[in-house]
């Protein structure tokens, strides 16, 4: 039963006029999450952490042995040791050091180059903002997300004045989970914020401004005050 929870089935109907209906060419379309099964355990990828240096990379523990996604169509597969929802075979496997539930592969796609994974049987995700420990945050960088400029470093605060400030701005934002924003001039700007406290995962959320407003999403919708602009270099 655990390993069925990885991922949710979606059977894909052909509805036609007096025929029953079956699966979309005789196969299951399956919604994998993003996970890694390694050494009897699931880890599943960190969304809103990064690594947050590469001193913290330990040694190679092995490799991906089979990626399921577009390999894996019947539902009642079963995982086993060495398979990753997305990552190709051969892709290599770092422990992360004094973390023995965390582990991290290179990906040039994710700032810093690894992403990082926690094993959920030792523990819960806890990289929510309301896990962050702000008074710890010693830095934050703001990257552009939109291509083709993505993940471009466009600030970094560095002082506590400026990490506090900051910091206040986000805890002050106003839950409005009915906003929907204004897409009249074009699609939302996209920023990321990486917050560094202490040990191998930064924090990581996003930020979007819409031409008029700035908001992010630390749990609903919740909207920025105009003075965020001013560590982002306006727009």
């Amino acid at each position: 039963m655990k390993k069925r929870r990885m991922f949710m089935v979606v059977f894909i109907l052909l509805l036609l006029t007096g025929c029953r209906s079956t699966p979309f060419d005789g196969h299951s379309v399956i919604d994998w999450v993003d996970f890694i099964q390694w050494d009897g355990k699931e880890y599943n990828g960190i969304h809103s952490g990064v690594l947050a240096d590469k001193q913290y990379i330990g040694e190679k523990m092995g490799t991906v042995g089979f990626r399921v996604a577009d390999n894996v169509t019947n539902p009642s597969y079963k995982i086993r040791n060495g398979d990753a929802a997305f990552h190709e075979k051969g892709t290599e496997l770092f422990s992360i050091k004094d973390h023995p539930h965390l582990i991290a592969v290179k990906d040039t796609h994710s700032i810093n180059g690894y992403k990082v994974y926690f094993s959920r049987e030792d523990t819960e995700y806890l990289w929510h903002f309301k896990d962050m420990p702000i008074d710890k945050v010693k830095r934050i960088e703001i990257y552009k997300a939109n291509p083709p400029e993505a993940d471009q470093l466009i600030s970094e605060l560095a002082t506590k004045e400026e990490v506090d400030s900051f910091l206040q701005l986000l805890v002050n934002s106003e839950e409005d989970p009915d906003f929907w924003p204004n897409t009249e001039r074009g699609d939302p700007l996209f920023y990321t914020m990486i917050f560094y406290t202490e040990g191998p995962i930064a924090y990581k959320y996003n930020m979007q401004f819409d031409g008029e407003t700035y908001y992010w999403h630390p749990w609903d919708t919740s909207i920025l005050s105009d003075d965020i602009k001013r560590f982002i270099g306006g727009n």
